[in-house]
């Protein structure tokens, strides 16, 4: 009795059901995948296929409405369709399932802005019932360079993206002009090399963005644009002289600008309403070069958000923070030294802040007989107030109280989000850097192209009350 009850219990299991009534369960309805450029693979998703009906079910066909034609490609329980267009014959048993992997390439879309692209992952029961699984993604028509030299003046388009394999490279003499709007998408082996000069001229509200080229989520909560070392950065080198970076956006690179120079003047680099933020490496690195840095923004790094060794730099109404989220060993806000000779820094009407007790370090090593002067004047900074009263070297400063454990740095800024890895570094209501900032001194517009009132604040942001105060 035992052995027949077995035989029809294995019996039941293989049955099949043609009936209407009996369809399949799928984990989601639609599978949306992230925007990417045209010609350029998608990331693969995946959904099941769930049999909760009580019978076994056979597909007799599965296949893409449109075929090949939309760029999506599919592998149904290990069966490439991309090959051979659908198959059939598909069974899966009551209570089990089947798991759907979905990928796309889709193809130019002559349009100016992203397009969707749809297709369906249509079921054909063996009962004749239908069943549908949207798939969509939206696809970007992108300009592409590879491993690009500009050898002379060259000026690249704003109105489509510009994607770059490779690198690239302005040349010793040749000049690369980006206009506002215009957003470059660096792969991950590819980096700007400056031997030449760059003249980046954003706009408020219409910057220059450099950033890398994925467009899609590493989790649900988190874009990869939003998460360090996706790209090489900017390498200013030897060569290169009179740099111009206005309104300019440099994000999730390894380095943000790495400048190597072998003699302090010209001016190497001036920056004006710019941003460097959240770099796998150094914000800024700086050995024995000119720089002038107006109204920008350098931020969460997991080394030095600016570490400058030898030259002549100036700093002015900029914000440097230091809530670099992935790692604990992060770096100091502002690192400096007479590595090589530092003919002058100059800090001013600037907020320096961060996790850290201490956000600054200078480091002046004596044996190396070069200079190393300094001056920093109505700043406020996150380093313990010096014993003695404020020299010539620190003036109309504003220390932060690191043993007030109820508020952090954070209290300057709108949003610090580590959990979400949102940022805005605008000032908030709370800081003390409203208002305590020189007239005289203070760059005249902030990062946002605001023009500073006669009390200005310190640090990139001018403060605004929101609308509802």
């Amino acid at each position: 009795m035992t052995f027949v009850a077995g035989l029809a219990s294995c019996s039941d299991d293989d049955s099949f059901s043609t009936s209407p009534s009996n369809l399949l369960t799928f984990s989601a309805d639609t599978i949306a995948l992230d925007t990417v450029f045209s010609n350029v693979s998608s990331s693969t998703r995946s959904f099941c296929v769930y049999n909760h009906s009580g019978d076994g079910i056979r597909c007799s066909d599965i296949r893409l409405e449109r075929g090949s034609a939309s760029g999506f490609r599919v592998n149904v329980d290990g069966i490439d369709l991309t090959q051979i267009g659908s198959t059939s014959d598909i069974e899966i048993r009551k209570g089990d399932s089947i798991r759907v992997y979905v990928e796309a390439t889709p193809s130019v879309q002559n349009t100016d802005g992203p397009n969707e692209v749809e297709d369906n992952l249509v079921f054909t029961l063996e009962s004749g019932a239908v069943q549908r699984v949207n798939l969509n993604v939206w696809s970007w028509d992108a300009v592409f360079l590879r491993n690009h030299h500009v050898t002379g003046e060259e000026t690249l388009p704003a109105d489509k993206p510009l994607v770059i394999y490779g690198g690239l490279t302005v040349d010793s003499g040749a000049v690369l002009n980006l206009q506002a709007g215009t957003t470059l998408y660096f792969h991950g082996d590819a980096g700007l090399d400056v031997y030449g000069r760059i003249n980046s001229q954003g706009e408020a509200g219409n910057n220059v963005s450099l950033r890398g080229d994925r467009l899609d989520r590493m989790f649900d909560y988190l874009p990869y644009d939003m998460t360090p070392g996706q790209w090489l950065g900017v390498t200013l080198h030897a060569s290169s002289t009179d740099n111009t970076l206005r309104y300019t956006d440099i994000h999730s690179a390894y380095n943000g600008i790495y400048i190597d120079s072998c003699i302090v003047d010209p001016l190497k680099l001036q920056m004006i309403a710019s941003t460097v933020h959240n770099c796998q490496g150094y914000g800024i690195y700086a050995q024995n070069a000119r720089l002038d840095i107006q109204s920008s923004q350098i931020t969460n790094t997991l080394h030095d958000c600016i570490r400058i060794d030898g030259g002549d730099v100036t700093i002015n109404s900029s914000t440097l923070a230091q809530f670099y989220p992935f790692d604990s060993e992060r770096g100091y806000v502002l690192n400096f030294s007479n590595a090589s000779p530092l003919r002058q820094l100059t800090v001013t009407n600037s907020l320096l802040t961060g996790y850290a007790d201490d956000v600054l370090m200078g480091s002046e090593d004596s044996t190396l007989n070069s200079v190393f002067n300094y001056a920093f004047d109505h700043c406020l900074v996150r380093t313990p107030k010096p014993e003695t009263a404020d020299s010539v070297y620190l003036t109309n400063m504003i220390y932060e109280n690191v043993r007030d454990t109820t508020v952090g740095a954070e209290k300057h800024f709108v949003k610090i989000d580590t959990d979400n890895l949102r940022y805005d570094f605008r000032l908030d209501s709370t800081s003390q850097a409203i208002g305590a900032a020189s007239a005289e001194t203070s760059y005249p517009t902030d990062r946002d192209g605001r023009v500073r009132d006669d009390r200005p604040d310190i640090g990139a942001f001018e403060y605004t009350k929101p609308s509802n105060e």
